[in-house]
C-alpha cells in the first residue's frame, strides 16, 4: 500500500477546501499531478522521497476532491497563476513558507507559474513531462493537432463535459488498476465520475487557451526567467521530445538554471517508474 505513514487532511484556504497527503520528514516537498490524476498518482514515488523530505501531495484545484474553481468567462480561477497562489497559501498555512516543488503534466504547468510569481517560496523547481503553454501553442503542427488533440477539444464549451460524462469509463478508458495500484484506481474512478470534478478538469485546459498563454507572453515579453534551479524531466516513450525536440533547449528560454534529462518510462511516469523518477528528484534536490 502507498503513502505508508502519511496523513490524509483537507486544509481550507481562502479559495475553499484542498484534499492532501503529508508525511515523511525533513525539508518540504510539494508534488503536483497532471490530468485527470489526483494526488494518489504520487503514492509509490512519496514513499520513496519521504526519509529525506516531508511530502505533501495535494488534489490540484479541480481535480480529485479539492475546490472546484468558479467559473469565469477567461477562466481567470482556473489559470495557473491563481492555482499557484491557492497551493502556496496552502503550504504557509502548513508552515512552510519556502519548499522544494515538482510537477507532472498540467501540474508542471502551475510549478512553472509559482516559480515565476513566488520566487521567495519556490526554493528548486523540477518539472516532469511540460513546457509552458505558449510554448506548446505556438509550436503546435499538425502532430500535435493529432495527438494532443484533446487540448482544443476542451477549449469548446459544454460539449466536453456532456462526452465525457456520458461514458467516463469509455473516455478514460487507459485507467488501469494494475498500473496504479487498485487504490489510486478507485479515487480516481471516483472523481471521473463527479460531473463538477469533470467540469473542472475541463476548465484547466479552457484557461491554458484562454488566459495561461497570456501570462506566459506577460513574462516572456519582459525578459522574466525562473530564478531558481530547475531540473526538466521527460518520459522517453512519451512524445513530448518527439513533437518539440530538446526540453531542455526550450525550456532555457525560460529559466536562468536549467539541466534535464530523459526517463525510460511511458507519461505516467510517477506510476510507471516511481525509483528513477524518485532518484533523479533526491540527487537534484540534495545538491
Amino acid at each position: 500500500m502507498a503513502f505508508g505513514g502519511f496523513e490524509l487532511r483537507t486544509v481550507h484556504i481562502g479559495a475553499g477546501n484542498i484534499r492532501l497527503r503529508v508525511g515523511g520528514s525533513g525539508p518540504a516537498l510539494l508534488l503536483l499531478h497532471g490530468h485527470p490524476r489526483t494526488h494518489m498518482t504520487w503514492g509509490k514515488v512519496a514513499d520513496l522521497l519521504a526519509p529525506s523530505f516531508t511530502v505533501a501531495c495535494p488534489d490540484i484545484p479541480g481535480f480529485g476532491q479539492s475546490y472546484i474553481p468558479p467559473d469565469a468567462a477567461d477562466s481567470l480561477h482556473s489559470s495557473k497563476q491563481e492555482k499557484a497562489a491557492a497551493l502556496v497559501e496552502l503550504m504557509r498555512r502548513m508552515g512552510h513558507d519556502d519548499f522544494f516543488l515538482v510537477g507532472h503534466d498540467r501540474g508542471s504547468l502551475i510549478a512553472f507559474r509559482m516559480a515565476m510569481n513566488h520566487r521567495d517560496a519556490v526554493r528548486k523547481l523540477v518539472v516532469v513531462d511540460g513546457l509552458p503553454v505558449l510554448e506548446h501553442l505556438e509550436r503546435a503542427d499538425w502532430t500535435f493537432a493529432r495527438d494532443w488533440y484533446h487540448w482544443f477539444f476542451f477549449a469548446q464549451p459544454d460539449k466536453p463535459e456532456r462526452v465525457i460524462s456520458a461514458d467516463p469509463d469509455a473516455w478514460y478508458d487507459k485507467l488501469s488498476p494494475n498500473l496504479m495500484g487498485q487504490e489510486a484506481y478507485a479515487d480516481i474512478h471516483e472523481a471521473i465520475h463527479r460531473p463538477e470534478t469533470v467540469h473542472g478538469m475541463v476548465e484547466d485546459y479552457r484557461a491554458g487557451i484562454r488566459i495561461d498563454h497570456l501570462h506566459d507572453k506577460a513574462d516572456r515579453d519582459a525578459g522574466r526567467k525562473i530564478g531558481c534551479p530547475m531540473l526538466c524531466l521527460w518520459s522517453l516513450r512519451d512524445d513530448i521530445e518527439q513533437i518539440y525536440g530538446d526540453p531542455v533547449a526550450i525550456w532555457k528560454n525560460w529559466a536562468i538554471d536549467v539541466s534535464g534529462f530523459g526517463i525510460d518510462s511511458g507519461h505516467h511516469v510517477a506510476e510507471e517508474n516511481p525509483v528513477d523518477l524518485a532518484k533523479a528528484i533526491v540527487n537534484f534536490l540534495r545538491k
